[in-house]
């Protein structure tokens, strides 16, 4: 069972399949959680509740509706409630967990990644940090409820990798995540999975919105950033996607999130 927010989580197990949120007081609860000593990856589950999933250190990667997300240290990833989900995270990943009930805040009714600016997140630290309780005074109420008016105006961010449950889809998609240094291309995998090379095109933007050739480089960016993020270096990561060079690596993030792998998580990463 998950308590209410308050003492430090480290020894409660992640949430689950088993999650118990019915001592929620109140429109919010947070948590922080500590993987080293927990499997790096959760059993699908959902719960009542919207979660909102911060990285204090390392990375996660969520699986949800129609697509992959990436949980970098400077955003947040909102899972709307009675979404099913499943989250893989670094062996040196630090998490921060906010729940909130549902109707509680102007938040989308779809998973999305949100940038988290510096004040949000020292405010739901603040909350997790709290004694547990059996209610909740004036000055918490009000904290909660700025809090939730802040999360509402967070932008989001393109860091996620559609998908689709498409079965030719579906068989690439499974492919290119166990091997992203695979570099066939749109004709090779058409032959691949017996279709032709128009179909394959047509079927790819139809189901994920977009071309073979971006939906590749989101979800080099996808891997990349939860590589990255759990301590690989730059040259490591380059090489295991593929890429000929680390210096083409660094052209592609670039163009993606506007700066440097090094810079990106220089800027973000917490202690």
């Amino acid at each position: 069972m998950i308590s209410k927010s308050g003492q430090s989580l480290n020894m409660r197990p992640p949430c689950s399949t088993a999650c118990d949120l019915s001592l929620l007081h109140g429109p919010a609860m947070a948590m922080r959680m500590d993987f080293a000593d927990y499997e790096a990856e959760a059993d699908p589950h959902q719960h009542p509740q919207g979660q909102l999933i911060l990285a204090l250190h390392g990375a996660v990667t969520c699986t949800a509706e129609s697509g992959v997300w990436i949980v970098p240290p400077d955003c947040g990833l909102w899972v709307p409630g009675g979404v099913p989900h499943s989250n893989q995270v670094t062996p040196n990943a630090r998490l921060t967990y906010l729940f909130v009930e549902p109707g509680a805040a102007a938040l989308p009714d779809e998973c999305c990644t949100l940038s988290v600016s510096p004040m949000l997140r020292e405010m739901i630290h603040r909350l997790a940090d709290l004694p547990e309780q059996d209610g909740r005074d004036t000055h918490v109420e009000r904290l909660m409820q700025v809090m939730l008016d802040e999360l509402a105006l967070m932008p989001r961010q393109r860091l996620e990798l559609p998908v689709s449950d498409h079965p030719k889809i579906a068989l690439i998609a499974r492919a290119l995540l166990a091997n992203p240094s695979d570099r066939r291309t749109l004709g090779q995998w058409a032959e691949h999975v017996a279709v032709s090379e128009r179909t394959l095109k047509r079927l790819m933007i139809e189901k994920t919105g977009l071309s073979f050739g971006r939906w590749r480089r989101q979800l080099h960016l996808v891997i990349a950033l939860r590589e990255l993020a759990s301590g690989a270096t730059v040259q490591k990561v380059a090489g295991d996607l593929g890429y000929e060079s680390t210096t083409a690596f660094i052209v592609m993030f670039r163009k993606a999130l506007g700066t440097t792998p090094s810079r990106y998580l220089a800027g973000t990463q917490q202690p």
